[in-house]
């Protein structure tokens, strides 16, 4: 009934419905459309629902990724790594300053510096390392702005990097890593602070430094820099002096912590470097889409429709319903009430989930209860049945509203998104055609259209048009001939790309590294409370001392918040990176990562995560600008105050947290996108009214992956919950791509059942499997390999002995040859 009717204005609501009576009265429509018009751009700017101006990318500004790399508490080590710098720096270069060097001298500097690292005192190795830091830091005692700083800072990191500062130092991070000293000081004492990882943060910072600053382009960066780059990532992506890349070491450093061996381990820090070694070494979003069209052109596919990123950021994101509007309706409200005071039937009023016009009632709907059905249900009794580190979080209760039907729906002209077909779906269309019309099927031919009406005809060539191959449909139809057969097709010719070589170093631990980075992620979520057996993550952000004073307290508080809101940041952006660059380079490397995230409960920790008021979270203000790396190293600062603390930043959100939360859905998208099984979690764990909160930010691809979720799973949800949600399935239809024969609206054929589904799984499972040791299992190949049964040729082979064989090889003759008796019983049975 939304769509019915030609006349009224869409943004009109439709008073006196209860009486059947169609006309609103006459005099208040205009008071309406100037309160509107009046209050329209105050409404628009909200603090309840604002419009996110939030361009989505690899990451934020460069100076703000440099910023996150260091905790508050660690504000005064900067100073003392310019002292330990300038120390030694007087003293071999008097009078200068490193500005005003040449590029011989700085050089030459340097030198003398990465000569000190050699020394076996720890202290003045460390001295010196600090010394490289504040190089790294960019100078910034010489330098009168931000901007110096950060443009020293990348032209140090470079300098550093050509004379092998990264190779020296990643073998003193090998060395503190198995430090075992260090473990086991660290495990004695009953809390960790900031003092336990010194020599970590001071290495693991430098490195961070110099793969953020080299990996960032500009176009104004000279030649040698940009023949430098393409070094570093070969050097990250294919090791030369060990036999895994450095990402894995990192991996390893994330499984010796969660395991208790190394809790002083500084997490963010590692965190934040494997994020960026992995968009350095594999390629973030542009290299992705220009790596995807690359495949395409390789493997004889039609060009990409669009590119997603871009048509996302082409979308609007759908406005809540304004406050206007509410007054309007109210006063419209209470006039039909004084109308209605004779009658004793009366319409019930309607709860509004508060959540925005797309999670309100359907406005036509009677229904007795007059609420919606999933807000009364328990929406963490599913997921703390999984999660048994998660600790029962109540839901804030959304506000109720009491209003009358809203306004309708007006539908764009032209949807974003091309439609898309698969070729297994023209296979289902048929198979039930060649049923209804023929009576037997034809399996997956779907060129055979005899005896079939007209329509049907048409319907196919319409579908045969919209018709989409994946990339990953090639790869399962090659693994498969691959499987039959082994022998015929021989060994499969792999290219070694950095994404190939980071998995087969991953292989055997990968169940392993996602298992620590959910408990990591799961220790930092803000809807988890810290329990006494759970992961300390603090150890690198906490103080010797602590806190005595409120100020104080409030500082490391915000610092606490802060550091959580990194490692969530890093965390989900790495495994969105390994889930998107392994499915590119095959699906099966992309669904073994899947399947352990599932197995390890990712689908219920990030409902988990969502479980909140995730408008508060992303607006949260836990950042102190003045003391954010470059600020705090050339602007005086001011006096801190309990009341400019509570204020923080005039940002209109936190981009960390949308660039997480937008993340995670992501995540949550790609484990349960064509998954029955997964689907199927996200209805057990009541995810739908989760996931409508979310729909409160105004931000499209925020919006779009939340409907997406919303999408998979409404067959599922009953029709029940259809009809009181039209808003929300309008918004569906109007932002999600179209599936031509998908009937997810409707749900009149739910063709998987509760025990397909575990066969559907161990299907995959069985499949990963066999690919795994096909490709990477190389010791079972060798029944497979080719046997030469010329008695001529192997006798005629030449074979490199040792030298020493040349001296005793009469004594093997009578050994092996001569004194063992020939069975020539078993020889003839063997031929």
């Amino acid at each position: 009934m939304e769509a019915a009717g030609g006349g009224g204005a869409p943004g009109r609501a439709r008073p006196g419905q209860g009486q059947g009576q169609g006309q609103a009265q006459p005099q208040p429509q205009p008071k309406g459309r100037e309160l509107f018009r009046s209050q329209r751009k105050e409404s628009e700017g909200s603090v309840d629902c604002p419009n996110l101006e939030f361009e989505y990318g690899d990451a934020d500004g460069h100076g703000a990724e440099l910023a996150e790399l260091y905790s508050y508490t660690e504000e005064p080590e900067l100073s003392h790594n310019r002292r330990c710098f300038e120390e030694d720096f007087h003293t071999q270069v008097p009078g200068r300053r490193w500005l005003e060097l040449d590029r011989a001298q700085q050089k030459a500097y340097v030198m003398r510096l990465l000569d000190g690292l050699e020394v076996v005192n720890r202290d003045k190795r460390l001295r010196v390392a600090r010394a490289i830091l504040y190089l790294a830091q960019g100078v910034f005692g010489d330098c009168d702005n931000e901007g110096d700083v950060l443009h020293w800072s990348r032209h140090n990191s470079f300098l550093l990097y050509q004379l092998g500062t990264f190779s020296a130092f990643l073998e003193l991070l090998n060395m503190e890593i198995e430090n075992s000293q260090a473990c086991s000081s660290a495990l004695r004492k009953p809390a960790i602070s900031l003092a336990d990882s010194t020599e970590l943060r001071v290495l693991l910072s430098v490195m961070y430094l110099m793969v953020e600053n080299i990996r960032v382009e500009r176009e104004t960066d000279p030649p040698e820099w940009k023949t430098c780059r393409e070094t570093f990532r070969m050097e990250l992506s294919f090791p030369v002096h060990t036999e895994e890349p450095f990402a894995l070491l990192l991996f390893t450093m994330v499984t010796k912590f969660c395991s208790g061996h190394a809790p002083h381990f500084p997490m963010r820090k590692v965190l934040l470097l494997l994020w960026k070694v992995l968009l350095f070494t594999l390629g973030g979003f542009e290299a992705l889409q220009a790596m995807k069209v690359r495949r395409r052109e390789e493997l004889g596919l039609p060009p990409l429709p669009e590119d997603s990123i871009q048509v996302v950021r082409g979308m609007r994101a759908a406005s809540p319903p304004t406050y206007a509007i509410e007054l309007v309706e109210q006063q419209q409200q209470q006039q039909q009430q004084q109308k209605q005071r004779g009658h004793r039937s009366r319409r019930p009023l309607m709860k509004q989930d508060s959540l925005d016009i797309y999670n309100e009632r359907d406005p036509f709907k009677n229904d007795e209860g007059g609420v919606d059905e999933e807000e009364n249900d328990d929406v963490d009794s599913g997921i703390e049945g999984e999660l048994d580190l998660m600790e029962r979080d109540a839901i804030i209760p959304a506000m109720p509203a009491q209003r009358l039907p809203i306004e309708r729906v007006s539908f764009p002209k032209g949807l974003p998104w091309a439609p898309k077909v698969r070729q297994k779906d023209i296979e289902h269309f048929l198979e039930a055609s060649r049923n209804k019309f023929i009576g037997f099927t034809l399996g997956q031919d779907t060129e055979t259209l005899i005896g079939l009406p007209r329509p049907i005809h048409e319907s196919v060539k319409t579908l045969k048009q919209h018709k989409y191959v994946s990339i990953s449909d090639i790869q399962i139809k090659n693994e498969e001939e691959l499987e039959k057969c082994p022998m015929s097709l021989g060994e499969e010719e792999v290219q070694e790309t950095p994404c190939e070589v980071l998995y087969r170093a991953m292989l055997y631990n990968l169940p392993q590294y996602m298992i620590a980075l959910l408990k990591i992620l799961l220790a930092a979520a803000p809807t988890s409370k810290a329990k006494t057996d759970s992961i300390n993550i603090l150890a690198d952000v906490l103080p010797e001392e602590m806190p005595i004073t409120v100020l104080q307290s409030m500082k490391l508080g915000i610092d606490v918040n802060r550091h959580k809101e990194i490692i969530v940041k890093s965390i989900s952006a790495l495994l969105l990176l390994l889930l998107k660059h392994f499915k590119l380079n095959h699906i099966y490397q992309f669904e073994y990562v899947s399947q352990h995230l599932v197995f390890a409960n990712c689908i219920p920790l990030i409902l988990k995560f969502f479980n909140q008021n995730i408008m508060s979270y992303i607006t949260a203000k836990n950042s102190i600008s003045v003391l954010d790396y470059p600020h705090c190293t050339v602007c005086d600062l001011p006096e801190l105050t309990a009341e400019s603390l509570e204020a923080g930043d005039n940002n209109q959100f936190c981009w960390r947290n949308l660039f997480s939360c937008i993340n995670l859905l992501r995540i949550l998208n790609k484990l349960t996108k064509w998954k029955h099984s997964r689907t199927m979690m996200l209805v057990v764990f009541k995810s739908a009214p989760i996931l409508k909160r979310a729909l409160k930010v105004k931000q499209a691809m925020m919006q779009l992956y939340v409907l997406k979720l919303l999408k998979i799973q409404t067959k599922y949800l009953g029709r029940q919950w259809r009809k009181s949600n039209m808003k929300t399935m309008s918004a569906i239809y109007q932002k999600v791509r179209h599936r031509m024969n998908d009937d997810w609206a409707y749900g009149n054929d739910i063709d998987a059942r509760p025990w397909d589904f575990q066969a559907e799984e161990c299907t995959l499972r069985a499949n990963i499997e066999a690919f795994n040791s096909r490709r990477y299992d190389k010791p079972q190949d060798s029944e497979f390999a080719p046997v030469d049964n010329c008695l001529q040729s192997v006798l005629g082979q030449r074979l490199e002995l040792p030298e020493d064989f040349h001296y005793s090889y009469e004594l093997w003759l009578e050994r092996e040859v001569f004194s063992q008796p020939i069975r020539w019983e078993e020889l003839l049975h063997c031929q």
